[in-house]
């Protein structure tokens, strides 16, 4: 009797992890950036490599880094919402062009068409790593103060924007 119950107990313990992993978002990974400040960098624009970006440059406003690659397949999934957000200007949107080429960057953003305020080029994934990102397509919220409000990962789709990103937005716009 008691040889089976040295593998049933295992059993039962392995049943209960499979139990609390299927409940689980993968969506939802916590990340240890919420409630505190963005991480600084001061990186090269993907449209004018002389020019330089650095999230203190929209300190005093809410706004959204994307994080996107144009060899990412569900980028293009995302796309279209992220070009539909940018017509309702809700908050600037800053591309995070990561660990991409500049020249198929910039293509793929002529071919589909473009709804950041600008893009920044992150060749190395350097920027990325700062962020924690997981793989792309990633998205922070950032407040005001330059602190990290949300982050979500993977294709955002209209249901996230309406329901969670622009009314975040608009409540940390205090309207």
């Amino acid at each position: 009797m008691r040889r089976f119950l040295l593998p049933l107990l295992i059993f039962v313990v392995l049943v209960g992890f499979l139990a609390v992993g299927l409940r689980l978002k993968p969506r939802e990974v916590p990340s240890p950036f919420i409630g505190k400040p963005a991480p600084m960098f001061s990186v090269s624009q993907l449209h004018q490599p002389e020019a330089n970006f650095s999230p203190s440059d929209l300190k005093g406003q809410v706004w959204l880094l994307n994080v996107w690659a144009s060899w990412c397949v569900s980028c293009r999934q995302e796309h279209p919402v992220l070009v539909e957000l940018a017509r309702h200007n809700v908050a600037p949107i800053i591309g995070l062009d990561y660990k991409d080429g500049r020249e198929p960057a910039i293509a793929w953003l002529n071919e589909h068409g473009n709804p950041y305020r600008l893009s920044i080029w992150d060749q190395d994934g350097k920027v990325g790593i700062d962020y924690g990102v997981y793989g792309v397509p990633e998205t922070f919220v950032i407040d005001k103060a330059g602190i990290v409000r949300m982050k979500h990962i993977g294709p955002l789709t209209q249901t996230v924007v309406s329901e969670k990103i622009i009314p975040l937005v608009k409540e940390l716009n205090g309207a």
